[in-house]
């Protein structure tokens, strides 16, 4: 088990961003959560197995189609307690 925070920039709110990486990360199995900043970034919080957790953190330079990613910033974290991916 890993966890990563991660900070998209870039167009990433009003674009589904939060909820395409929820469904995403409930596919993965992945727990944690998507929330928007005040500054327009979107922090990510991820944690579960090594693969599923690079696989999302891959997918964050993507986004949904509306998205215009233009940086991914990521920093080690302790793996979370919780269960679930939320979006807030």
């Amino acid at each position: 088990m890993i966890a990563r925070r991660c900070y998209v920039s870039g167009r990433v709110q009003g674009v589904f961003f939060r909820a395409t990486t929820q469904r995403r990360a409930r596919e993965l199995g992945l727990s944690g959560h998507a929330c928007n900043l005040p500054d327009g970034r979107v922090e990510v919080l991820v944690s579960g197995p090594v693969d599923a957790v690079r696989v999302l953190v891959e997918w964050l330079w993507e986004g949904p189609a509306g998205a215009r990613v233009t940086a991914v910033e990521c920093d080690e974290v302790e793996p979370l307690e919780q269960e679930g991916f939320r979006t807030g």
